[in-house]
């Protein structure tokens, strides 16, 4: 599912990832775990394409059989909305936007037809527990359920792979809890592959591997 070799980040003479090698299977659920500042983030959005690796020639980036530094901005962009999905700590939501039409938004990008992309969407939020919530905006939400409609939009499209960032480091311990089991629940029903980046440590060991990040190397 994604293959990555000798990864390497620079911010001028700073390096933040030292030759990171990562194997990730497909429906395999993996979280990154580290200090603040080690690159656990950094890490996260260059395989989520995000963000670039700084040696290009060197490291290699492969997800779901692409080859991502072939790709140009064009290519990325669509390759980003069909395979990957994203879960960040604070939903990012759109506040003017119903939780239906903000779970709609990347399949519209895609080009699915409104009725098909809404009817996608009510499944989704049906089995996340929150469509009696689908015509509220983002403000009328708890920060459990508005952070479950970002869940469903990650999910719209079908993608491949999952990375979340901190995904329940906004929430209550209840609310934390259950979107942890959430994650298991969805790579049952739908097969995806996570990758979690967390300082939660009960979710950081229900994953099925635990890596550690400390000072841009990553070990097991």
């Amino acid at each position: 599912m994604i293959q990555a070799t000798n990864i390497q980040k620079f911010y001028g003479d700073l390096q933040v990832l030292k030759k990171v090698d990562l194997t990730i299977k497909k429906g395999e659920i993996v979280s990154i775990v580290g200090a603040s500042g080690a690159g656990k983030t950094t890490l996260l959005q260059i395989l989520g394409t995000l963000d670039n690796m700084t040696n290009p020639k060197e490291g290699k980036l492969v997800v779901n059989g692409i080859d991502i530094n072939g790709l140009n901005e064009k290519k990325l962009a669509k390759f980003r909305n069909q395979h990957i999905g994203f879960i960040f700590q604070f939903h990012q939501l759109l506040p003017e936007f119903t939780a239906l039409e903000n779970v709609c938004i990347p399949a519209f990008i895609a080009g699915t037809p409104k009725a098909e992309a809404e009817k996608r969407a009510q499944e989704l939020l049906a089995f996340l527990g929150v469509d009696h919530r689908m015509d509220h905006k983002p403000n009328a939400l708890s920060g459990g359920e508005q952070q479950r409609v970002a869940v469903a939009r990650a999910l719209i499209n079908n993608p491949s792979v999952i990375f979340a960032d901190e995904p329940s480091g906004n929430l209550d311990s209840n609310s934390a809890e259950n979107l942890h089991q959430l994650f298991f629940e969805l790579r049952e029903k739908y097969g995806q592959t996570f990758v979690i980046v967390t300082h939660n440590k009960e979710l950081a060991d229900m994953a099925d591997r635990k890596l550690t990040i400390v000072d841009g190397c990553l070990s097991a």
